[in-house]
């Protein structure tokens, strides 16, 4: 459909409650996050005096859901969210696409919207590189709208509806764009001089599909060759939920191109790295951003925080991305290693001039069905 607006939609079983999302997203501004918001339709006569609630819950999963055993169990369940949000749920200030809808369906329509706690953890999801696994590791997060009583009342299958959502990061204006850069050297037992590698970025924050330019300098002032190089891109991950630490190499090259480089010589080249997640699929322990089945993932964007913050005070799992540049001497010799931290994230789709104008100059909408979405199919009424 042309220039409308995209919906998802999910009816409950019974039929008596259908909730729509314009975005399935809560957006991490770092200072603040925005809410996931929407419209509920829900019958006065259904209702009967009952309220609609919003449920947010989220899962650490640590470990294969295969592996438990005995009663060990390798996940964790938080309910972060638990609210009314119709009928009264107060007065929501509603933005053009809830306006739009709540015209659109009626009078049975309500305008909802969901915020999580200020540190709700990033989704992402870690490959456990087994297509079989029923369950994704990595924190995953579930909303649900239900009709109950009360908000401690257990919610039905029958008058509920689920859908899968994430709390992302999007590159944020204000991320420094210097041009990072580091130098390190070697010396040699028993050998004078020393060997010196600058590696240096145009940026800072790298976009994902962008490929990732280091461009070295050389320096051999020691009596050592060097025979060649080689170049990663390191994606390093903390789990908070297990203090556990580990790294992945998602890109790499190596390069004899100009070696060997021999004492008393310099050399300066610019290398191009491409980490996507597409080479990486089926590798255990990558982390990737967390997207719902069926969709094409990319690699997990990396882990900001706001200014006055130390990032490893951040939950869930924390994600952070280096260029490392080796240089190999040959057996005797060694290697000379530099890392060069860098920021990997997507472009904020909301501040697009295209996406403005769209949600501003139309009153279509296309409704994907949310249950159809998830098996890989997609399905638009208007």
């Amino acid at each position: 459909m042309v220039n409308a607006v995209k919906v998802f939609k999910k009816t409950a079983p019974n039929g008596k409650v259908t909730a729509y999302l314009s975005r399935r997203d809560f957006v991490d501004h770092v200072t603040h996050t925005s809410p996931v918001d929407g419209v509920v339709v829900v019958d006065h006569d259904y209702l009967r005096g009952r309220r609609v609630f919003a449920r947010v819950a989220v899962t650490y999963r640590y470990g294969r859901e295969e592996d438990e055993v005995m009663g060990l169990h390798f996940s964790k369940e938080l309910e972060l969210v638990n609210t009314e949000v119709a009928p009264n749920a107060g007065q929501i200030q509603t933005n053009d696409v809830q306006d739009r809808l709540i015209k659109k369906l009626g009078a049975n329509a309500y305008p909802i919207s969901v915020n999580l706690p200020e540190n709700a953890p990033c989704s992402v999801t870690l490959d456990n590189g087994d297509e079989s696994s029923s369950h994704p590791m990595g924190v995953i997060y579930d909303l649900k709208l239900y009709v109950a009583d009360s908000k401690e009342e257990r919610p039905h299958k029958r008058n509920s509806v689920s859908f899968a959502v994430r709390k992302v990061q999007y590159a944020n204006p204000e991320i420094s764009n210097r041009q990072p850069q580091t130098l390190v050297s070697k010396t040699f037992t028993l050998s004078p001089g020393k060997l010196s590698l600058e590696v240096s970025l145009d940026h800072e924050l790298y976009f994902h599909g962008q490929p990732v330019e280091p461009r070295l300098s050389i320096n051999n002032g020691s009596k050592k060759t060097v025979k060649n190089i080689k170049a990663q891109v390191v994606q390093h991950v903390e789990v908070t939920m297990t203090n556990n630490q580990f790294s992945r190499v998602v890109a790499s090259l190596e390069s004899r191109e100009g070696c060997p480089i021999t004492p008393g010589s310099n050399l300066t080249k610019a290398l191009t790295l491409n980490p996507v997640a597409s080479v990486n699929k089926r590798r255990f322990g990558i982390a990737l951003d967390g997207q719902i089945k069926d969709q094409d993932a990319n690699l997990a964007s990396s882990t900001v925080v706001a200014a006055g913050k130390n990032v490893n005070d951040a939950l869930g799992v924390i994600v952070s991305y280096s260029v490392r540049v080796k240089l190999n001497c040959g057996a005797i010799g060694g290697e000379l290693t530099a890392d060069l931290p860098f920021k990997l994230m997507h472009p904020d789709p909301s501040t697009s001039k295209a996406t403005i104008r769209k949600m501003q100059s139309t009153d279509n909408f296309e409704f994907e069905d949310f249950a159809r979405l998830r098996r890989g199919q997609s399905v638009a009424d208007d």
